[in-house]
C-alpha cells in the first residue's frame, strides 16, 4: 500500500489529474490517495497559495502527484515552496520522441537534469524606488549533489555521456562555482564521456543536433527554460513530464502550466500526467509497472484512434486517459 498525496491545483489540473486517476486505478497496486489545496483557487478560499498542512499531508505520503497552478502576483510559488520543503533538489526531465506524434525529431531521447533549490529561483528579491534586484544563490554543495545525481541517472537509464550547461564567461563566479562542481564529481565517473557548453549555444544545438545529448545537467533557471524548448522538438508539452528528487521525497507534475485559457473544456492532452505517474512508479520501485503505463502511452498515440485536439484527435482529456488504460487492461 502506497500512500500518494495528490494536489490537483488549478485550470488543467484538476482534468489532468483525473485522467491520472483513473490510470492508478487501472494498476495492480493499491494507493491510498489523500487529496490537498495548492494554487491560486487555494489563495482565493484561504488567502494563501499553499498551507503549513498540505505540507505536512506531503511529507507524510510515500509520493507526491502534482497538476498544475497559476501563478498568483505577489504571493508565494506553491510548487518551488513545496520542492523546497521536501527538499527535492533535482528536477528530471526526460525527453522522447513518440511514434505517432508529429515532432520536429522522431528519434530523441534525452534527460535534462535541472538543479531545484537555488539559483535565481531562490526568490531573494528586492525593490527599491526604481530599481529590483534578484540574488542568484549557487552553492558548491548543490552544485555538486546534482552533477551527481546526473551521473546516476546517466547510469541507470545506460546513457553514455553529461553535459554541463552553465554561462561562467560571464557569470564567472556564480557560474564558475557550477562548472567546477561538475568536473569535481566527473572524477568519480571515469567511463562516463563528458563536456560543456555555455548555454546559449545549447539553445542552438537543441535544435540543430539534439541526438548528441544524453543528459544535460544544468542549474535552475537555464533548465527551466531549456526543458521547455525541448519539449517543443518532440510534439510540445503535452509529453513532458518531470520528477522532482531528494533524498527522502518524490514528486512528479507534468511541465506545463494551468491553461486558464482551455480550463474547463476537457481537451488537455493527459500524456504529460501519466508519464509523471510512470515515473513516480519508477521512483516506489514499480519497475514493470513503469514499463506498462509507458507501453500503453505509446500504443494509444501509435493507433491515433484517440487523440485530443492539440494531437489532430476530437477526444476528452477523460477519453483519451480512458484508451490508455484499456491499454493497460491489454483490451481495446
Amino acid at each position: 500500500m502506497y500512500n500518494i498525496t495528490i494536489i490537483p491545483g488549478d485550470g488543467i489540473g484538476h482534468e489532468v489529474m483525473e485522467g491520472g486517476k483513473l490510470i492508478l486505478d487501472k494498476l495492480n497496486i493499491n494507493f491510498r490517495l489523500k487529496e490537498a489545496d495548492a494554487g491560486f483557487e487555494c489563495f482565493q478560499k484561504t488567502g494563501e497559495t499553499i498551507s503549513d498542512e498540505t505540507i505536512k499531508i506531503a511529507k507524510s505520503s510515500d509520493a507526491v502527484l502534482y497538476g498544475a497552478t497559476t501563478s498568483t502576483p505577489n504571493e508565494k510559488s506553491p510548487i518551488i515552496t513545496l520542492r523546497k520543503e521536501l527538499d527535492t533538489y533535482g528536477n528530471l526531465r526526460p525527453v522522447k520522441s513518440f511514434k505517432g506524434v508529429k515532432s520536429l525529431y522522431n528519434d530523441l531521447d534525452f534527460l535534462i537534469v535541472r538543479e531545484n533549490t537555488e539559483g535565481l529561483y531562490s526568490q531573494i528579491e528586492e525593490l527599491n524606488k526604481d530599481k529590483a534586484t534578484a540574488l542568484r544563490v549557487i552553492t558548491k554543495k548543490a552544485s555538486e549533489r546534482i552533477s551527481n545525481l546526473a551521473f546516476k541517472e546517466c547510469i541507470y537509464r545506460d546513457y553514455s555521456k553529461v553535459t554541463c550547461v552553465h554561462k561562467s564567461n560571464v557569470l564567472k563566479k556564480t557560474d564558475g562555482v557550477f562548472k567546477e562542481s561538475f568536473y569535481k564529481i566527473a572524477k568519480n565517473y571515469p567511463k562516463i564521456h563528458v563536456n560543456d557548453y555555455y548555454v546559449d549555444a545549447t539553445a542552438m544545438y537543441l535544435l540543430t543536433k539534439p541526438q548528441e545529448f544524453d543528459v544535460i545537467v544544468t542549474s535552475n533557471l537555464y533548465g527551466d527554460i531549456l526543458s521547455d524548448e525541448a519539449a517543443g522538438l518532440v510534439g510540445g508539452l503535452g509529453f513532458a513530464p518531470s520528477g522532482n528528487i531528494g533524498e527522502k521525497y518524490g514528486l512528479f507534475e507534468p511541465v506545463h502550466g494551468s491553461a486558464p485559457d482551455i480550463a474547463g473544456k476537457y481537451i488537455s492532452n493527459p500524456c504529460a500526467m501519466i508519464l509523471s505517474i510512470a515515473m513516480m512508479l519508477d521512483y516506489l520501485g514499480e519497475i514493470e509497472l513503469r514499463k506498462d503505463v509507458v507501453n500503453a502511452v505509446e500504443e494509444v498515440l501509435k493507433d491515433r484512434k484517440t487523440l485530443t485536439p492539440d494531437l489532430g484527435g476530437v477526444n476528452t482529456t477523460i477519453e483519451m486517459s480512458k484508451a490508455i488504460g484499456q491499454k493497460l487492461n491489454g483490451s481495446d
